[in-house]
């Protein structure tokens, strides 16, 4: 349900952003860093939500993965210290099974 309700949010703002853009079909002049051009303005806003997204979604990732290694690290941490305390893991509990049926 959370996925179909970010797609239909993301679905009007797409909308919005393309009739925002259309309605704005002017000329504008875009400075670089090494000269000028005239570019349509619905080119330019595209193009600016298109960087725009692709930054977060590179800074969405680099989150991802520092989030998912960090868990990685507690989840390891985790059965050590269950081990420490006597509770064996799941992990101990398989290779126990494993022995018992490779035994019989």
């Amino acid at each position: 349900m959370k996925g179909q309700w970010g797609l239909i949010i993301g679905l009007i703002v797409a909308l919005i952003i393309t009739i925002f853009a259309v309605i704005n079909m002017d000329m504008v002049t875009v400075n670089y860093m090494f000269g000028t051009a005239q570019w349509p303005l619905v080119i330019v806003i595209i193009s600016s939500v298109l960087m725009g997204a692709i930054l977060v979604g590179g800074v969405g990732l680099y989150q991802f993965y520092k989030l998912k290694s960090q868990l990685k690290k507690l989840q390891i941490e985790n059965d050590e210290l269950k081990n420490k305390s006597g509770s064996p893991s799941k992990k101990t509990i398989e290779k126990k099974q494993e022995i018992n049926t490779k035994e019989n």
